[in-house]
């Protein structure tokens, strides 16, 4: 009897799918394009985004210059990011914008341009192309829109994409010391410092640094030890001036205490 009621239901979705495809395929082929934007409509707010684009991208040409055809390139657009599409919908929204500068629904299409780049950002250590390019066009909207309810949002997005181009640099500087590459070390490090001077990272920067020239140093030829030493000692001061509790103090002062003994066994 199961078995019996599990294949009526199976029989019966069938039926349902073959014919709403049947139906769907009838509505692409009609030249009814009255009929073809309601049906798109009405796919769309089914969530059908699938069927609803096929059907607006194909009235976009034949509104196109019509009081219609805004909203048309307006929902067509949205099937796509709806779709998680969101490198299409992006290129979508920001030619939006640029068709219908004055639209009501510009504002939205603005911010949706940017989100987009910020959806495609990818993790930190990948290539961060679209991550500035979600920063730029972020920004762009804050500068365009100053009193739009979106502009909180919109500056805890680039908090975010900040923070992952930090987070970027700093592993990318920490990876030269992990090599043992202590002069390229101690630049990138600083580089980092200098491009985020409010980091998260500033404590673990200033310690790496203070690493890499001490074992800089320890690796040096003789007549550069002194001064690398010197550097050393100047590094361990900029760490325990701002972090005089760091939880690398211990680790800090050997590497002083070692530096000085160093040079005094040098004179």
């Amino acid at each position: 009897m199961l078995k019996t009621s599990r294949n009526i239901a199976v029989l019966i979705l069938s039926i349902l799918i073959f014919s709403a495809c049947s139906e769907y395929q009838k509505i692409l082929k009609s030249n009814d394009y009255e009929l073809k934007l309601e049906k798109a409509n009405e796919y769309y707010a089914d969530e059908d985004y699938y069927r609803a684009q096929a059907l607006y991208e194909e009235l976009l040409s034949v509104y196109k210059g019509t009081d219609k055809a805004e909203k048309v390139y307006y929902y067509f657009t949205f099937c796509y990011y709806n779709q998680k599409d969101y490198i299409l919908a992006g290129y979508h929204f920001k030619n939006f914008i640029s068709t219908y500068p004055n639209s009501e629904f510009a504002e939205e299409c603005d911010y949706l341009s940017a989100y987009c780049y910020y959806l495609v950002s990818p993790q930190s250590d990948l290539d961060q192309t679209n991550t500035y390019k979600a920063i730029d066009a972020l920004q762009l909207f804050i500068n365009k829109y100053p009193d739009s309810e979106k502009i909180a949002n919109a500056n805890k997005l680039i908090d975010e994409l900040l923070l992952k181009l930090e987070t970027k640099s700093f592993s990318n500087a920490r990876l030269y010391f992990n090599l043992g590459e202590y002069k390229s070390s101690v630049i990138a490090l600083k580089n980092t410092l200098k491009d985020y001077p409010d980091t998260q990272y500033r404590e673990e920067l200033l310690f790496l640094i203070l690493q890499s020239n001490f074992l800089l140093a320890e690796n040096s030829v003789e007549t550069k030890k002194n001064e690398r030493y010197q550097t050393t000692i100047n590094e361990y001061y900029n760490l325990i001036d701002e972090y005089p509790n760091s939880k690398n103090i211990k680790d800090a002062e050997k590497i002083y205490n070692t530096s000085i003994k160093k040079i005094k066994q040098e004179k």
